[in-house]
């Protein structure tokens, strides 16, 4: 009977909910894929079929060496490396800080708890832009200006809201009773949180790692504002001297565009369950 129904032809009003829903689906799909495939077609053009033939139009010869020149001629490689320490440093300060904090939120009961809370994700609301001077006068202060440190102090202060959002949304989920029980058998305050608590948190963990690296990778405005040094340069602010005052070396940035959000594409590849796992914790209860 159910295998009859789930394979049933659709008629009338479900036919055409179904055919809006899929022209829906294959609407959003172009529209998020688009820019990415002109991207990518773009990077294995010419300057000259770039800018004189049409923007749509196929490389007559794929030009793989615009890579190799983001590679090698703009010294992407050290930038990538750059990114790669700053986002893993910044990353790992800041799930460890955010998790500490999301612990003694979600866990201990006092006055004023939630008002703190509040207060931590407030953060989330203020536009990192309006923060520009005081955190540069800031890192300035601490004499972080042009310093792996700097980077990695600054990504790591704008990423606390959100992963302590996203981490103590898991830890409310984990019953009180465990950990009493582990108190009763004689677990003391760190082993509770490093043994049980953290595991146990571990998706809210994950997912909070993975946007605060994004960030660190994604991040072009303050890496170009505390940073000045062309050995700390970080891809995003490599990117932008592909263009110079008389002249853009178009398909090369393009090429090197690509390379910069392949880490982004396969990092969410590789942890989607547990991001989305994160983002819907507590969405049901019961």
């Amino acid at each position: 009977m159910s295998e009859n129904k789930i394979h049933a032809p659709l008629h009338g009003k479900e036919l055409i909910l179904a055919i809006l829903r899929w022209i829906l689906i294959i609407f959003f799909a172009v529209y998020t894929l688009f820019p990415l495939i002109w991207l990518i077609l773009s990077s294995l053009k010419t300057n000259f079929e770039f800018q004189a033939m049409s923007p749509f139009s196929l490389p007559k010869v794929p030009q793989w060496k615009n890579y190799t020149n983001a590679l090698s001629v703009a010294g992407l490689g050290r930038m990538l490396l750059n990114s790669v320490i700053v986002g893993l440093a910044a990353t790992a300060v800041n799930v460890i800080i955010a998790s500490m904090g999301a612990y003694c939120i979600s866990r201990f009961r006092f006055k004023g708890r939630e008002k703190i809370f509040t207060l931590f994700t407030a953060g989330i609301l203020v536009p990192l832009n309006a923060l520009m001077v005081p955190y540069f006068v800031i890192i300035n202060k601490l004499g972080l200006y042009n310093t792996y440190g700097g980077m990695i102090l600054l990504y790591c202060a704008i990423g606390i809201p959100m992963s302590t959002f996203l981490i103590r949304g898991l830890m409310d989920s984990v019953p009180m009773e465990l950990e009493e029980a582990a108190y009763i058998d004689g677990c003391g305050f760190f082993g509770r949180f490093f043994y049980l608590i953290l595991p146990l948190s571990r998706t809210g963990i994950v997912t909070a790692a993975t946007f605060e690296f994004l960030t660190c990778w994604n991040e072009f405005v303050f890496a170009n504002l505390i940073v000045s040094s062309e050995k700390l340069r970080t891809i995003q602010v490599g990117i932008r001297y592909f263009t110079n005052q008389f002249s853009t070396d178009y398909v090369s940035m393009y090429a090197a565009i690509v390379i910069s959000i392949i880490p982004s594409i396969l990092g969410y590849i590789v942890f989607q369950e547990q991001i989305i796992a994160g983002m819907t914790s507590g969405a049901v209860k019961g």
